[in-house]
């Protein structure tokens, strides 16, 4: 263990999981190593360096940023705020109308929950099993199961969870006494669960007919993560409250809170504030990213995600499973333990991120191309023909 990793082992609450590696740079597709060797990112910091590491568009915007104001508290103006907003606005479309600036995706969505609470006057929520909506104390209320929560408990909202992709349920569930329902267009932590075809629709008109709010957690789909902006804008779904983060501004922290015109106004002043929010640099990154995130940008996330999983489903079926996802948010099921491949993928220098019980998930950067999925294609055949993976119990047919 080298001087770094020692001394944030013992002077950091252990919080997380250690993966005995650290990292002091990068560039590109890739991270370094104190000793300089190179390893191949497919998980963008949990999707968070969505153009890599030390792009040069970013890199000038953070400079110029830094140059002239870093932060301003949201009460005085700044024309890189304001224009971050309406560049945001449009791109989103949908009846967005407003947007409330904080500093992760935990906070988005705890602002969209107060925000839904305020344009109703109810305070009962719903969202669905296996969703992830982060581990603020709001926010948790939204996250089931115990692995999580169980320690907080009870929390400080009501919340019904019923099961995802399934309709009736989700009817039955939302009702007039229903404040909003959240949803994200594909679980991401839960093991990259897409919502089934037209699930999303039917979302939406249930809580038309109830009186109740529609918020999308888009803060792992969005921002060009499935190949659209918005992974919702593939079925052309509209909400009354989107939720942004991660890599939105180019790996500076941020949260995103987008809400209709009519949400807005009830949203009076000192609702839901943070000192940081909407700061000059994390505006400043996100119309970079903007910028970057073009159609030909899209396209080629689309075009690269679909070559990965059609390679991955051409593995040998006993120890690779089902493949999911859109566009460059893949997950993929293994029979053997998910730790000891990611394990060995970091060995051989690639690293990846685990979800649900048995997934291994990539999330890399939109700026990878073929060539470097085939790096990580030819390595994880050559570990699953190990002895050490040969023996594992093949995975159930899909």
């Amino acid at each position: 263990m080298n001087d770094a990793a020692a001394m944030q082992n013992a002077r950091m609450v252990p919080a997380y999981v250690n993966r005995g590696l650290s990292l002091v740079g990068g560039e590109g597709v890739y991270l370094q190593d104190p000793m300089g060797m190179r390893y191949l990112d497919l998980m963008s910091s949990y999707g968070t360096a969505n153009f890599g590491y030390r792009h040069p568009i970013l890199t000038e915007c953070f400079e110029q940023q830094l140059r002239r104001l870093v932060c301003l508290h949201g009460s005085f103006a700044n024309d890189t705020r304001a224009e971050a907003a309406q560049e945001l606005l449009a791109r989103c479309a949908g009846g967005l109308a407003r947007v409330s600036f904080t500093n992760s995706g935990s906070e988005a969505n705890e602002a969209a929950l107060k925000f839904a609470t305020l344009a109703t006057g109810k305070k009962k929520f719903v969202a669905c099993r296996g969703g992830y909506h982060g581990k603020t104390l709001g926010a948790l209320s939204a996250t089931e199961g115990t692995r999580h929560r169980g320690s907080f408990e009870p929390l400080i909202w009501d919340f019904r969870f019923p099961a995802y992709n399934d309709a009736a349920a989700l009817s039955e569930a939302v009702d007039n006494a229903t404040a909003a329902l959240i949803l994200e267009p594909i679980q991401g932590e839960s093991g990259i669960h897409p919502a089934a075809p037209g699930f999303l629709r039917r979302a939406a008109e249930i809580c038309r007919a109830s009186g109740a709010l529609l918020i999308l957690d888009e803060i792992q789909t969005g921002t060009g993560r499935t190949g659209h902006f918005l992974a919702s804008h593939a079925e052309g779904i509209t909400a009354d409250i989107v939720t942004l983060g991660k890599g939105l501004a180019g790996g500076i922290p941020i949260g995103v809170t987008m809400v209709s015109a009519r949400v807005a106004e009830s949203i009076p002043r000192g609702a839901h504030t943070s000192t940081f929010g909407g700061n000059p640099l994390a505006a400043a990154g996100i119309l970079a990213v903007l910028k970057l995130l073009d159609q030909p940008c899209l396209n080629h996330i689309l075009e690269v995600g679909e070559y990965c999983t059609g390679a991955l489903r051409c593995l040998d079926s006993r120890f690779v499973g089902e493949i999911r996802g859109r566009g460059l948010m893949i997950g993929f099921e293994v029979a053997h333990s998910r730790d000891l491949v990611l394990k060995a993928l970091q060995k051989e220098h690639v690293l990846a991120i685990p979800a649900g019980e048995n997934v291994v998930r990539l999330l890399p950067p939109y700026i990878i191309e073929k060539a470097h999925l085939d790096i990580f294609l030819e390595k994880l055949r050559r570990i699953l023909a190990s002895p050490l993976f040969t023996g594992a119990q093949p995975c159930a047919a899909s």
